[in-house]
């Protein structure tokens, strides 16, 4: 059975781990059955991933040039500005890939339109498309995706809020659309990386963790003015953030402008974000929107603390409790959940949410979403 994976990216984003994850299950799991796994690489975004990518899997690139080191970043006109330039640079190449190759499975992330569109061209690969959040469905998306899904095979959905969007939208019939938890969790890499401990400088130390690309999305604003505001009265915590992105030295200067720099850090991408998480007092998602939020996931199954904005689309599914939830972009409801749980809160409740959220992120292993995607596989 020939898989083809499609999903171009221009920053590390966490679909770059559903996709490897997803790809590498097949090959680790699947090995008595013939799957034939490859990931498409567009404009060069998987050059710097191959040391995570099974090496039976097998990279098939449309350019020879780099292309990702060239593209403007950053932005939404940016963005959308090279989604068209990836269309036009991809659309042959493309189109030859699948009618040469013949996948069974072509089984589309990110930049969808440009596989649909080409499925015209080869009758025999079955679309498997992949549709997170809650997609504005505008007059063209609407007319592309109707136009289209008798060609698509089945639409994934990762959280059941976007299952239901898209099911109230009619686009799509019933009988192709379904939930698929991504495989957030690889629990052979989270034994190893449990075992590393945080720079010392910060081992005795109560720590607030925030993870993420930092861009607008993921309004670590209001997490630092939060940190702020807390910082005399809970003078044993400091703030850690761990990512990269466009509003890094915005950020920074919030801090220094704050006067928190001695107790908020941003430390930079981090590969091992559960050394952190398995060290942290709580972690707080202050996301505008998710789906579910890959990191949510991983602080729940480290044991984690969670305070989460409610934001859709997503964290409500795996936290489930309004004590744990505030109101999206709301400083001040995050400050009196923050303070609610640290003086009001038995820890018996805490221990409990923690293992009620335990329970609900199980779902997202890879050996789970291995076990869901091959029921799709027929």
């Amino acid at each position: 059975m020939k898989i083809h994976y499609w999903s171009p990216f221009f920053s590390n984003i966490a679909t770059i781990q559903a996709v490897v994850r997803s790809a590498n299950s097949l090959i680790e799991y699947g090995k008595n059955i013939n799957y034939e796994v490859s990931i498409i690489n567009a404009i060069g975004e998987w050059d710097e991933y191959k040391d995570i990518i099974n090496k039976k899997i097998n990279i098939i690139n449309l350019n020879k040039f780099n292309f990702l080191k060239i593209i403007p970043k950053g932005g939404y006109l940016k963005s959308r500005f090279s989604y068209i330039l990836i269309f036009f640079l991809s659309f042959f190449k493309l189109k030859r890939l699948i009618q040469n190759d013949k996948p069974d499975y072509l089984i589309i992330h990110l930049i969808t339109s440009l596989p649909i569109f080409l499925s015209i061209f080869q009758q025999k690969t079955k679309i498997i498309l992949r549709i997170s959040g809650l997609p504005k469905i505008n007059f063209i998306r609407k007319i592309f995706w109707k136009l289209f899904s008798r060609k698509i095979y089945k639409v994934t959905c990762p959280t059941k809020a976007t299952y239901d969007y898209l099911k109230e939208s009619k686009i799509f019939s019933d009988d192709k659309l379904l939930i698929l938890k991504d495989p957030i969790i690889d629990m052979k890499k989270f034994l190893i990386f449990s075992k590393s401990k945080v720079d010392e400088k910060f081992s005795n130390k109560k720590i607030i963790t925030g993870i993420g690309r930092l861009t607008k999305q993921k309004n670590f604003e209001l997490l630092i003015r939060f940190f702020k505001n807390i910082e005399k009265d809970f003078p044993e915590f400091i703030l850690i953030i761990l990512g990269e992105g466009e509003e890094k030295e915005k950020l920074q200067k919030l801090i220094n402008s704050l006067n928190i720099q001695k107790k908020a850090f941003l430390l930079g991408y981090e590969k091992n974000v559960y050394k952190f998480l398995l060290n942290s007092q709580y972690f707080i998602l202050t996301s505008l929107w998710e789906d579910p939020g890959f990191v949510l996931v991983e602080a729940a199954i480290s044991n984690s603390t969670i305070i989460s904005s409610n934001c859709p689309n997503g964290p409500y599914e795996i936290i489930k409790n309004d004590n744990f939830l505030f109101c999206n972009n709301d400083k001040n409801d995050l400050l009196q959940k923050f303070i609610n749980l640290e003086k009001n809160t038995s820890k018996n409740s805490i221990f409990s949410q923690k293992t009620d959220v335990k329970k609900r992120v199980k779902d997202f292993t890879k050996f789970n979403h291995y076990k869901n995607l091959i029921k799709i596989l027929i």
